[in-house]
């Protein structure tokens, strides 16, 4: 079977119905988790540790961008362009692979071992400072939400696309993202890249919570201590909110419910959506869920808050797509090195080690753990951070909420694993 079959199928995520862990075990023990965290920090953690980073991400300059990088995001743009553009026009085009494993997925791991790099290697950053400062400010109103829309754009085409693999879709995608970040970086500058693209955004969010690196520079360091500094402006919760409906969808699209149903794309696009918009909603009514606040600090917790769903993201996109990274993208770095389909085999004939897939209990164990250490990493920064926004008298009080919605975010991300 082919890379592209298998993005036609179920887009690019893998199942977990062989895992020897029984569901409800998984799910009443990271529930115990959860709340015995919660439990040790109201008697532990009594003050804020980590809601005033050492540098304002607002106020900070941002660091310089590193030019040899800078070469190697245009030859490596080159060269997914070339694939997609003047490789085979069926499932065997090897962009396919480049696009849905090694950048969708690999961005994750790529920002929590070297941070922001992504910054760096933005094709679309360096033609903007070849054309020198923006000839508009930025609308501040607007916030993420184009990079939201972007990332809701390509959840749809990998996941309810009537063919994820099919090319003429994926050259179309691509040619409307490339034409959006070269237009609105001449309009706006590097802030357009800041706000509304969905890959740099997506990079820039994750880093934050790197061990690895602080301010751009290799440090090891604390990342709570970082984590709380992602930069809060309109639209983060509908971006982290897409970021983590968009994959509990990919788990649920692979169910045997769902599989028998054969949803049409209209059915398949707006569960997709409400996936989405569900997980950003109930945040939403969550973190609101405090007495004592004014309106207008009411409004604004989400956003100062949505820093703590990183982790969870992270989490849950570590379980999901974790053996297909690793094996599948042994295939697809391998097709690349043919971008035209010419058949060549510049290292031979390289069999695909599938060294997870036949260690089931590491699987299980890995999974698990990763949407487990996802939600209590969350829960103590949403601790840390509420200890700071909310009123004396409603510390405690505030946070069940969130807590509660927590706890059912581990449920159903444990569910969709093991029914996928």
């Amino acid at each position: 079977m082919t890379l592209g079959s298998e993005l036609a199928q179920h887009g690019i995520g893998g199942g977990a119905t062989d895992l020897p862990i029984p569901l409800m075990f998984a799910m009443v023990g990271a529930s115990w988790a959860l709340v015995l965290s919660f439990a040790l920090l109201v008697v532990e953690w009594k003050q804020p540790r980590f809601t005033k980073p050492d540098v304002d991400p607002e106020a900070a300059e941002p660091p310089v961008r590193r030019p040899w990088l800078a070469v190697v995001g245009l030859v490596l743009t080159a060269w997914f362009l070339l694939a997609l553009f003047g490789g085979p026009s069926n499932e065997t085009n090897a962009s396919l692979g480049w696009l849905y494993i090694l950048t969708w997925v690999g961005l994750v791991p790529l920002a929590l071992l070297f941070g922001h790099v992504w910054r760096d290697l933005s094709p679309w950053r360096t033609i903007q400072s070849w054309l020198g400062d923006g000839r508009r400010t930025y609308p501040a109103k607007l916030g993420y939400w184009p990079a939201a829309a972007g990332l809701m754009a390509f959840a749809w085409l990998e996941l309810a696309s009537p063919d994820p693999a099919d090319v003429t879709s994926v050259r179309l995608w691509v040619a409307i993202y490339i034409g959006a970040m070269l237009i609105g970086g001449w309009l706006f500058g590097p802030t357009w890249f800041d706000r509304a693209d969905p890959f740099d955004v997506y990079s820039a969010v994750v880093s934050k919570l790197s061990p690895f690196v602080r301010h751009g520079r290799f440090a090891l360091h604390n990342p709570l201590r970082t984590l709380p500094t992602v930069p809060v402006a309109p639209g983060l919760v509908a971006v982290l909110g897409t970021l983590l409906g968009s994959t509990a969808y990919d788990s649920f699209s692979s169910s045997t419910f769902w599989q028998k149903k054969a949803p049409s794309v209209l059915e398949q696009s707006a569960t997709l959506i409400g996936f989405c918009a569900l997980v950003g909603i109930l945040f939403t009514l969550a973190t609101r869920a405090s007495g004592g606040l004014t309106p207008e600090r009411r409004r604004a917790l989400p956003g100062l808050l949505a820093h703590t769903l990183v982790p969870i993201v992270v989490g849950y996109i570590v379980a999901h797509y974790a053996t297909y990274l690793l094996e599948k993208g042994q295939s697809a770095f391998i097709a690349m090195l043919d971008p035209l389909g010419r058949g060549w085999q510049p290292l031979g004939d390289p069999a695909t080690a599938y060294f997870l897939s036949e260690h089931v209990d590491t699987l299980a164990f890995l999974k698990v753990a990763a949407v487990v250490t996802g939600h209590v990493i969350a829960v103590i920064a949403a601790h840390d951070r509420a200890l700071a926004l909310l009123p004396k008298a409603h510390r405690l009080s505030g946070q069940l909420a969130l807590l509660v919605l927590m706890v059912a975010y581990t449920f159903t991300g444990l569910f969709l694993l093991f029914s996928a």
